[in-house]
């Protein structure tokens, strides 16, 4: 599996498992009042929402956390306005990262991904400078050994995907970005059991990294993450599967 697809995945199992649950929570809410205030409170009309609140609920969100933030955002009860920023940085040994927020405070947010970069040898990038390395998509994951490659390429195809790859336990199907929705739903509706699916963004091209690096490296997007106003951090490492799950386990 590629560095970046299986860093998801196993980003997501963490988030299931153990204390940075109630981080997750906190994120996952306010993006779907983020979702919510951009779009309205239809998911059948807004596919952002649709993706917030099926993330919320494949994570275990009480129905009554999510119906609440819905509202929030569509103002039918009192809350935060969130900004929506994104940042681009560079990691130790030259990994370009994006990092998008929700903030009620961009001079605060910054601040703190400022000191962080810093402890961790990364640095802020100027706008452009690294944005244009990563590619928006969608990403779904079906699990491997429950159907066949040409049974699994035949179903993405036909739900409208861009595009289908084995790897490993997986077939990570990509779409593009306006029709994710549409194929997630699709494969759903034909019976395709769904491991995990997001909007997301590819690198292009990957920096190769030792095991050294890759912890230093996964140190610092872990401690990005854990801000309450970041959202999500892309990167275009490479790290050999062994060596994240290595990590991952420490």
């Amino acid at each position: 599996m590629s560095g970046h697809s299986k860093w998801s995945t196993i980003k997501h199992k963490k988030a299931a498992t153990d204390a940075r649950r109630g981080k997750l929570f906190s994120k996952l809410i306010r993006e779907i009042t983020a979702a919510a205030r951009v779009g309205g409170g239809d998911l059948d009309a807004n596919p952002r929402l649709r993706t917030a609140v099926d993330a919320a609920k494949a994570s275990n969100m009480p129905s009554d956390n999510i119906e609440r933030a819905v509202k929030r955002g569509t103002g039918e009860l009192p809350g935060v306005t969130y900004e929506e920023v994104t940042y681009e940085a560079y990691a130790p040994s030259g990994v370009a990262m994006v990092i998008t927020v929700l903030t009620d405070n961009k001079k605060r947010t910054l601040s703190e991904i400022k000191y962080v970069l810093s402890r961790h040898g990364g640095h802020l990038g100027s706008t452009g400078s690294v944005a244009w390395q990563f590619r928006s998509c969608g990403i779904i994951h079906l699990a491997a050994d429950a159907y066949g490659e040409d049974e699994a390429l035949e179903m993405a195809l036909e739900a409208g995907a861009e595009d289908l790859r084995h790897d490993g336990s997986i077939y990570e199907i990509k779409t593009e970005p306006g029709k994710f929705a549409a194929v997630r739903d699709a494969l759903a509706e034909g019976g395709a059991e769904i491991l995990h699916a997001e909007l997301t963004r590819i690198p292009q091209n990957t920096v190769s990294l030792s095991e050294k690096d890759a912890a230093k490296v996964l140190k610092l997007i872990d401690a990005l993450e854990y801000l309450d106003d970041v959202q999500q951090v892309y990167a275009n490492f490479d790290i050999p599967e062994e060596v994240m799950e290595k990590l991952a386990a420490e």
